[in-house]
């Protein structure tokens, strides 16, 4: 065996090292309940450090922070509901519980690509519905960015 071939093979043998590392945390299911605390960072993108190559654990597809109606006090144990249209219309796609922190997330397969509405209900059961199309789940990057914070009441 020559010096490229050993060279070749060492680095093939490194790169398969770091591929099942990172599928394991990738793989990892992480999904929100009500009072659960184990989330943190409240109000950051979460999809900043849990992604596919991200530091976090899990590879979420939908997550971000719930407030009060002023989007300054953190509420916990709501519900997320996702959906196929606007206002709580179509098909129901997933449901994710806030956490007692805030929080919610899910690393379940939510299909994206064709748009999806969300709604946000606090546990006064009253539900406030985002109007706008998304193709993100990182709620968090817009929300409470350039857009007010996700509330329930």
């Amino acid at each position: 065996m020559n010096k490229n071939t050993a060279i070749v093979l060492l680095l093939v043998s490194s790169l398969s090292l770091i591929v099942v590392t990172s599928c394991n945390k990738e793989n990892e299911t992480k999904i929100s309940s009500h009072n659960s605390n184990e989330s943190h960072k409240a109000g950051e993108n979460c999809l900043s450090c849990h992604r596919s190559g991200g530091e976090g654990e899990g590879h979420f597809i939908v997550a971000g922070t719930v407030y009060d109606s002023l989007g300054t006090t953190i509420k916990p144990n709501g519900t997320i509901r996702l959906y196929s249209q606007p206002n709580g219309g179509g098909s129901l796609l997933s449901t994710i519980e806030v956490d007692a922190k805030g929080n919610f997330y899910t690393t379940e397969s939510v299909d994206l690509s064709n748009g999806i509405y969300s709604s946000a209900t606090g546990t006064s059961g009253s539900a406030h519905f985002m109007t706008d199309i998304n193709t993100n789940g990182a709620c968090n990057s817009c929300h409470g960015v350039t857009q007010s914070p996700i509330w329930v009441d």
